[in-house]
């Protein structure tokens, strides 16, 4: 009977025993008992859980409630140390393991779909913007030498998205904005304009593969290029990119093309968890050092656990059919439209983008368009972006964008039900909205 029940004990810890010894993304998920196992086992090393420790430090993972170590998944302690952010922390040796394991995990998971030419990666606790921000604080020149005094413009092909705008301003620098042009639907920024806006005070430029039509991707093979010729930083806003093979196809190619100093991709935009992580690669070990260094103060764990049980629940394979099923849901949000475009004489923008569709709503009046997003939030839609460009132009990345449109998005874990429903909903809207 005991080596009976050691077959099953060893079924259960054999994933754990393979994970250690490959440092790899699983490929089937794990169940959730195995994950927390796993998670209470490395919680449990950590130094506040010592009964017999005297504990005389101003930060011992002290918590007023036990629904605290439910939170954080136990680990109190955070991660690194102040002023290093992968460094091993000595009160944490079970908090210091599992991110460790994550970081191999998270450079495993980047290389498995897309970006083999990667060294090193990271999960930091941070938004997509905080981690802009902390890639180039790190990266800065050194303002020690006064030759380098006046290098602090950040060249920006337009985004108009707040959070990025905010990030490079908290670090003290100025966005240099290289304004977006139209071709036909799609908003685009020339790599020629690109660089007739260099000057002696650019020191780095940031480039963006994902975001909202009618802005496509940037041209970041050939911002790479320009960046190396230049002796530029450039960072790549990757923010829901990492689930688009194509988007991912476009960096693979910067990266052997030219300079890429970091690719910062969300975590909950791409592996589904909740909001405040982010996951930054780098084709340079010596990089992610420097970004880890200049991270100030220690960090919470929490993001980093929530990106370990996203990626032991699914498993490189799970993840893959995740893939598969938001590229097959993307098809069917632009079958979907078209045959409502049809209906209501509009038309689907001509914009390349894997993830998201936008539909014209050049029959609608300024009045009517402001009520199209309310109406869809009541019907209990949400996500679509109803642009009205009378009202205000930022959001299109451009001046002068003539077309008013909606944006609905296929991302990943959208279920095809939420594709058929929203698209449902949106014809019920609009026909309220014309009456």
């Amino acid at each position: 009977m005991l080596n009976r029940g050691q077959v099953v004990l060893n079924n259960f810890l054999k994933p754990i025993k393979n994970l250690f010894e490959q440092k790899s993304v699983p490929k089937e998920p794990w169940r959730d008992e195995q994950i927390e196992f796993l998670l209470e086992t490395l919680s449990n090393m950590d130094t506040d859980k010592d009964d017999n420790a005297a504990r005389v430090g101003e930060r011992e993972a002290r918590i007023a409630s036990k629904l605290h170590l439910k939170t954080s998944a136990g680990f109190c302690h955070g991660v690194g140390r102040s002023g290093f952010l992968t460094a091993p922390q000595p009160k944490a040796p079970g908090g210091s393991i599992m991110y460790e394991i994550t970081n191999y995990l998270a450079r495993n998971l980047l290389k498995n779909i897309g970006l083999p030419n990667i060294k090193e990666a990271i999960v930091v606790p941070l938004c997509t913007g905080m981690s802009l921000s902390l890639c180039l604080g790190a990266l800065r020149p050194d303002w020690d030498d006064s030759k380098l005094l006046h290098k602090r413009k950040v060249l920006l092909p337009q985004i108009d998205h707040k959070s990025l705008l905010k990030s490079i301003e908290l670090m003290g620098f100025w966005a240099k904005i290289v304004k977006g042009k139209i071709f036909r639907d799609a908003v685009r920024i020339p790599v020629e304009d690109i660089k007739s806006n260099l000057d002696n005070d650019c020191f780095a430029i940031v480039s963006t593969t994902s975001f909202f039509p009618p802005r496509e991707s940037d041209d970041i093979k050939e911002i790479s290029k320009f960046a190396q010729e230049n002796n530029l930083v450039h960072i790549i806003i990757n923010a829901y990119g990492a689930q688009s093979p194509e988007w991912m196809k476009l960096i693979r190619a910067a990266i052997d093309a030219g300079r890429v100093d970091a690719i910062i991709q969300s975590t909950d935009k791409n592996f589904l968890t909740p909001v405040g992580g982010a996951i930054i690669a780098s084709p340079s070990k010596e990089i992610i050092i420097k970004i880890s260094q200049a991270y100030a103060g220690r960090a919470s764990a929490t993001p980093v656990v929530n990106f370990l049980i996203s990626i032991l629940s699914l498993g490189i394979n799970g993840y893959q059919e995740l893939i598969e099923e938001q590229q097959q849901n993307r098809k069917i949000l632009e079958k979907k439209l078209k045959v409502v475009a049809e209906k209501i004489n509009e038309r689907i923008l001509d914009i390349y983008n894997p993830i998201a569709v936008a539909l014209s709503l050049k029959n609608l009046e300024e009045e009517q368009l402001y009520n199209l997003g309310g109406a869809l939030y009541n019907l209990r839609v949400t996500g679509p972006r109803v642009y009205n460009t009378k009202e205000t132009a930022f959001g299109t990345c451009c001046e002068n964008y003539t077309t008013p449109y909606i944006v609905m998005n296929a991302a990943i874990g959208a279920t095809t039900r939420d594709i058929e429903l929203a698209v449902e909903r949106f014809v019920k809207a609009y026909n309220q909205i014309k009456q």
